[in-house]
């Protein structure tokens, strides 16, 4: 049997025994059949990147992805793993966008560059046999991803350092910590994978990169310390201290302090722009541990 129809069905069965794994953690007894489940896992989680199973995406789903993320005429849509390239190809007819699909079988490239010239939409797309891992993500506005969790995680680094507002929505698999900005859930009677009839869709919109030390005008502070989207923050000026907490969305900085005091800021690169009610001087990021 050829390797790679191999790997994909290892993955595949894997993929169908993640609920038998979950179900196994929280009894004490194990049945043969989770022990060879985990006996896969533990192989899938060192195995190569091409281990993702190709599972159809219902056209309903598709279309609530594009939605999800916002998908308009100046949008570029890069879909890992694209299986028939039914993303791709709906991004561009219904939704007017440019887009990319990457896909490791020949024959579903084929395919999908068979689909995109019958839709009329071939000038828009492109499909190619390539390992996700090995994709420039840097031209995308919008990565589409239907892959199993590990790979997901493996990915992070990887969307987190793209262009601040680029959206990223993955089919029911999260990305660990990083919280979704937005989670919706719909139903799929035909789903043949878990015992829910159901798709989870979750959005992230990538957040500029604000974590750290601002120095601002007469001497002023601004120390920001950054999870993902969620921000904290400890502005000095003189003697005086004030503590806030909020996030960052693409490069927009909100932030609340006491009594509800607002203090919002555009991130552009490493400056921002913006601030309270009394000053909207802008801040420089510090080059070291202080300012001046």
């Amino acid at each position: 049997m050829n390797s790679l129809v191999t790997r994909r069905l290892r993955a595949l069965f894997f993929f169908l025994a993640l609920p038998l794994l979950a179900a196994a953690q929280t009894r004490p007894s194990v049945t043969p059949l989770s022990v060879a489940a985990q006996s896969v896992a533990a192989q899938s989680v060192t195995a190569p990147v091409e281990d993702v199973p190709f599972i159809t995406t219902p056209d309903h789903v598709t279309v609530a992805m594009l939605e999800l993320a916002g998908v308009g005429a100046r949008d570029h849509v890069i879909d890992l793993g694209s299986g028939d390239g039914r993303i791709v190809i709906t991004a561009a007819k219904r939704f007017g966008a440019t887009g990319l699909g990457v896909e490791l079988v020949p024959d579903l490239v084929a395919q999908s560059r068979d689909s995109a010239r019958r839709a009329g939409v071939a000038a828009r797309t492109r499909f190619e046999v390539q390992d996700l891992f090995a994709t420039d993500l840097a031209p995308a506005t919008v990565v589409t991803m239907y892959l199993l969790p590990e790979v997901n995680l493996a990915l992070r680094p990887r969307l987190l350092a793209l262009a601040p507002g680029t959206r990223i929505v993955s089919h029911d698999w999260d990305l660990g910590d990083w919280a979704p900005d937005r989670t919706m859930t719909l139903a799929v009677p035909e789903k043949a994978i878990g015992r829910e009839k159901l798709s989870r869709l979750h959005l992230w919109t990538v957040p500029a990169r604000v974590h750290g030390l601002w120095c601002g005008a007469g001497g002023a502070t601004l120390l920001l310390r950054q999870q993902y989207q969620v921000v904290t923050a400890q502005l000095t000026q003189g003697d005086a201290a004030r503590n806030y907490s909020g996030h960052v969305h693409a490069s927009a900085l909100h932030l609340l302090g006491a009594a509800g005091a607002a203090w919002q800021a555009t991130v552009d690169g490493d400056t921002l722009r913006g601030g309270d009610a009394t000053s909207t001087l802008p801040w420089r990021r510090a080059e070291g541990e202080r300012c001046g």
